[in-house]
């Protein structure tokens, strides 16, 4: 019996730190490489040098995801509750132009980048900054901390009043 609880402990201890929201990137994340609208590379940590001192939004998306689209009255809703905040879309699209078109069709508003990676969510950049489900979203104080490090599309409530509170 006492085998059992202490397996059990283990394995409850072992999902709440997998659980665990790191406050800030990895190395590997800030050196990851983004393509700019205009078909020019930046790196992750120079995007987020941008908005120093700002309260900060980024999504994780791809026009082909369902998901995503479903989400974007929601967080076309959470920028006009918000509209102090900064927003970073980054897209994980398989190719420049469906990008740019998908861009064009929804109209978001904010600064967006492309993770030109042909392995998607399993490339470089997603790796680094854990991806297994988009769109997902990350919330980035004043001060570059990270608050919110893993949320979805079920967790744009939880965002909005985390931002009520920066």
């Amino acid at each position: 019996m006492k085998k059992i609880l202490s397996i059990l402990l283990i394995a409850m201890a072992s999902i709440s730190c997998s659980n665990a929201q790191p406050k800030e990137f990895s190395k590997k994340a800030l050196n990851g490489i983004l393509t700019t609208s205009d078909n020019t590379e930046i790196t992750f940590k120079e995007v987020l040098a941008k908005y120093k001192g700002k309260t900060v939004v980024v999504e994780i998306w791809a026009s082909w995801c369902g998901d995503c689209v479903g989400a974007m009255p929601k967080v076309k809703e959470l920028q006009a509750n918000n509209p102090e905040v900064s927003y970073i879309f980054i897209s994980m699209d398989k190719s420049f132009d469906k990008w740019k078109a998908g861009l064009e069709k929804h109209q978001l508003q904010g600064d967006h980048y492309w993770v030109n990676d042909a392995e998607g969510m399993k490339g470089t950049f997603g790796k680094s900054i854990d991806i297994d489900w988009i769109p997902r979203y990350m919330v980035i104080n004043k001060t570059g901390s990270v608050e919110i490090y893993r949320a979805i599309e079920t967790d744009l409530d939880k965002i909005n009043t985390t931002l009520k509170t920066l």
